[in-house]
């Protein structure tokens, strides 16, 4: 089992690193490989809707979104976290992850996926259902915890003492490496779900 981390945090080592050092940590402990991208502090632009992609070779802007694709599609699951700017995740990993998940091709369904957001105070539950979106778009199952994910704390550290939040991030990796091998297990025995050919349906007369 393959696991990728997308850290949206502009700062290094700070709190939202503390969360996703609990996730490692109990993923190494369940034998799933684990790798963590700090892509918050990075030059992103978003999408311009040029298509390009389609053409195949990735996305035009040939940067960090680039060199994710062959992680993402190598792993069996994704895990996408970030600070809360205005109840909302940062801009920089949201421009990552919307150029991320419409240049690559590949098929994600079954892969899983979870979020989880940091904040001082309020905003979790906004940008927790953010993150989502880009999951529930591409047939990936959502891992939940006993909890939504969320760690609290202002300054560097502080994420350390939220005793409950540090629990459901162990628990999130816990439930997500069941739902990882539950999956292997049912495509191994069942295969992927049938595909239909996609409709599309435009609301303009």
């Amino acid at each position: 089992m393959k696991v990728l981390i997308l850290n949206g945090s502009p700062r290094v080592g700070g709190n939202t690193t503390t969360a996703i050092a609990e996730l490692e940590k109990v993923f190494r402990e369940e034998g799933v490989e684990v790798e963590t991208v700090q892509v918050g502090a990075l030059e992103i632009r978003g999408c311009i809707a040029c298509n390009k992609c389609a053409e195949g070779g990735g996305c035009v802007f040939d940067d960090i979104v680039n060199e994710l694709s062959p992680k993402f599609e190598a792993a069996d699951g994704l895990i996408v976290a970030s600070p809360v700017y205005y109840a909302g995740a940062n801009a920089t990993l949201v421009a990552c992850l919307t150029r991320l998940f419409y240049s690559t091709r590949f098929n994600k369904t079954m892969k899983v996926g979870a979020s989880v957001a940091v904040a001082r105070r309020g905003g979790c539950s906004a940008t927790y259902d953010e993150l989502n979106k880009f999951f529930g778009i591409a047939g990936m199952p959502i891992a939940a915890s006993q909890y939504w994910n969320s760690v609290h704390g202002r300054l560097p550290g502080e994420a350390a003492m939220d005793e409950e939040g540090l629990q459901t991030m162990r628990t999130l990796a816990r439930n997500m490496t069941f739902l990882m091998r539950s999956i292997a297990l049912g495509k191994e025995k069942y295969g992927l779900p049938e595909k239909e050919t996609p409709v599309r349906t435009n609301f303009v007369k």
